[in-house]
C-alpha cells in the first residue's frame, strides 16, 4: 500500500481529493515558494527597501524559472527545511547576481514556507467549497421534497419517535452549511503572510518591517496578521479544524446511510456499485464507508497536529515538521470526503415503502413516548409512565399491536391520533422546511 492513499496509483480513485491533490506535492510547494518570493521582492522594490530593478528581474523570475524539488532534497535533508536550497537554486538559475543579491531580504525560512502554505490553503478552501456547496443544495432538496414523511428515529441505534425523512436530511445539511457561513470569517482571520525574520522581530528589515509585511500582504491578497505567527499556530490550527470538521460532516451522513442502506433496512438506495468478490448478492456501502474513514483518520491526525501547537519559544523544529506530516492528510481528507459526499448524495434516495414498512413493525411501540403524554393529561406523569411501560410489556410478550390494547384498556383516549405517524412528527417538517429556506437564501445572499 502507498504511503498515502491521496496520491496512490491503487487507491486514488477510491480516497479521490480531484484538484485538491495537486495542491500538496513538492512541485506545488515549490512554485508557491518561488510565487511568494517574487512578492516579497516587488514589494520591498515599491517600497525602497530594496532596488526596483532587482526587484523587477526576481518577480520575473520567480515567475518564469522551474526548479526541480528533486534537486533539492539532500540539502533539505540536511537543513530541516526547503528554502536554504531553494533559494539557492533561484540565485544560480537568475543567471544575475547583482540582482540576485536581493532575493529573500529580511525574510526567515518560516515566513516562506508559512507564507506559501497559506496559498496553496486558500485554494484548498476554494475547492472543498465548492463541493460543499452542491452538497448543501441537494440536501436542502432533498429536506423539503421530503418534510413530510414519517420515518422512523433511531437512539441508541434503536427505534425512538417518529420524524420525518426531510428533517433527517436537514440534520446532515446543517452543519454543512454552518462550514460554509464560517468561510468569510475564517479567510480573513486566518489566511496571513508571515514576514517576521529569523527570530519574530523583523528587524533585519528595520524599520519598514511593518510596511513590507503589509505590502506583502496586499500583493498576495492575504491578511496583514500585525504581528509575528511563527510560534503560534493558531491559524493553521484553525484551518485544520474546519477542515476536520469538513470531514466529520460528511462522516455522520456515512454513518447513518451506512445502516440505513443495510439489508433488512433498505431505507436509503445509494445507487452506486460496491461489489464482493465471492457474493455477488451483495451491494457494499462503499461510499459511506470512505467517509467514515476519513473521519477517523482526520480525527486522529488533529489530536498529533493539536500537539505542534506548543511550540518552544521563537520556533520549533519539530512541532513544524509535525505539521508537515499531519495537514496535507486532513486537509486532503476533507477534499476527498467533501467529493466523494456530493457525488454520494447524487444516487441517494430514500425508500418510501421500506420506510413505511419500518415504522409498521415493532408493535405500534414507537408511539410509547405520544401514549405516556396522552395518558399523562389524566394521570400523574410517572404513574401514566408505569401504565405504559405495563402496556409494551404485555405487547411484546403477547405479539398484540399496542394500539390494539390501548383501545382495550382507555377507551377514551383518541388512538387515532396517538398513532398517527404523520401527527407525531413534532416540528420535524418545519425543520427540514426551514434548513432548505436557509439554504437556499444563505447561497443566493453568497454567489460562488
Amino acid at each position: 500500500m502507498a504511503g498515502s492513499a491521496f496520491d496512490s496509483a491503487l487507491y486514488g480513485r477510491l480516497f479521490d481529493a480531484g484538484d485538491a491533490g495537486r495542491l500538496f506535492t513538492d512541485t506545488a510547494e515549490v512554485r508557491a515558494m518561488l510565487l511568494v518570493e517574487g512578492a516579497l521582492a516587488k514589494a520591498q522594490g515599491a517600497l525602497g527597501v530594496i532596488p526596483e530593478t532587482a526587484a523587477a528581474a526576481i518577480g520575473r523570475a520567480a515567475v518564469e524559472i522551474v526548479i526541480d524539488p528533486g534537486a533539492l532534497a539532500k540539502a533539505t535533508g540536511t537543513n530541516g527545511v526547503a528554502v536554504p536550497a531553494l533559494v539557492a537554486a533561484f540565485r544560480s538559475e537568475m543567471n544575475a547576481p547583482e540582482h540576485a543579491q536581493f532575493v529573500h531580504w529580511g525574510a526567515t525560512s518560516q515566513d516562506i514556507s508559512d507564507t506559501a502554505l497559506m496559498l496553496r490553503l486558500r485554494q484548498a478552501l476554494t475547492r472543498v467549497e465548492g463541493d460543499l456547496r452542491a452538497a448543501v443544495t441537494a440536501l436542502a432538496d432533498m429536506a423539503e421534497r421530503h418534510a413530510g414523511q414519517p420515518m422512523a428515529a433511531r437512539t441508541y441505534g434503536q427505534h425512538a419517535t417518529v420524524t420525518s425523512f426531510g428533517s433527517v436530511a436537514a440534520g446532515w445539511g446543517a452543519p454543512l452549511l454552518a462550514l460554509l457561513d464560517e468561510l468569510p470569517t475564517l479567510r480573513r482571520d486566518c489566511l496571513l503572510v508571515s514576514l517576521s525574520g529569523a527570530a519574530g522581530t523583523g528587524a533585519a528589515l528595520g524599520d519598514r518591517a511593518a510596511e513590507t509585511r503589509a505590502a506583502l500582504a496586499a500583493g498576495l491578497d492575504l491578511g496583514d496578521p500585525a504581528r509575528s505567527w511563527h510560534a503560534d499556530r493558531t491559524p493553521v490550527l484553525r484551518l485544520a479544524d474546519w477542515f476536520l470538521r469538513v470531514s466529520l460532516a460528511f462522516a455522520k451522513l456515512g454513518e447513518d446511510c451506512t445502516e440505513l442502506a443495510m439489508s433488512g433496512i433498505g431505507e436509503v438506495a445509494l445507487g452506486g456499485a460496491g461489489g464482493s468478490s465471492t457474493m455477488p448478492q451483495k451491494q457494499n456501502p462503499v461510499a459511506p464507508s470512505v467517509l467514515i474513514a476519513l473521519g477517523r483518520q482526520g480525527a486522529a491526525l488533529m489530536a498529533a497536529l493539536h500537539g505542534a501547537g506548543m511550540p518552544r519559544h521563537q520556533r520549533d523544529g519539530a512541532a513544524w515538521f509535525t505539521e508537515w506530516l499531519c495537514l496535507p492528510q486532513i486537509v486532503l481528507g476533507a477534499a476527498t470526503s467533501a467529493r466523494s459526499g456530493r457525488a454520494m448524495l447524487d444516487g441517494l434516495a430514500p425508500q418510501a415503502q421500506a420506510i413505511a414498512a419500518t415504522l409498521t413493525r415493532g408493535l405500534g411501540m414507537i408511539h410509547a413516548e405520544a401514549l405516556s403524554f396522552a395518558l399523562a393529561e389524566t394521570l400523574p406523569r410517572p404513574e401514566a409512565q408505569a401504565a405504559v411501560k405495563k402496556l409494551c410489556a404485555e405487547a411484546i410478550d403477547t405479539g398484540t399491536q399496542l394500539r390494539a390494547l390501548v383501545e382495550r384498556d382507555h377507551p377514551t383516549l383518541d388512538a387515532a391520533a396517538i398513532f398517527d405517524d404523520s401527527a407525531q412528527m413534532g416540528h420535524a417538517p418545519g425543520d427540514a422546511t426551514g434548513f432548505a429556506r436557509a439554504a437556499r437564501d444563505w447561497l443566493a445572499a453568497h454567489p460562488a
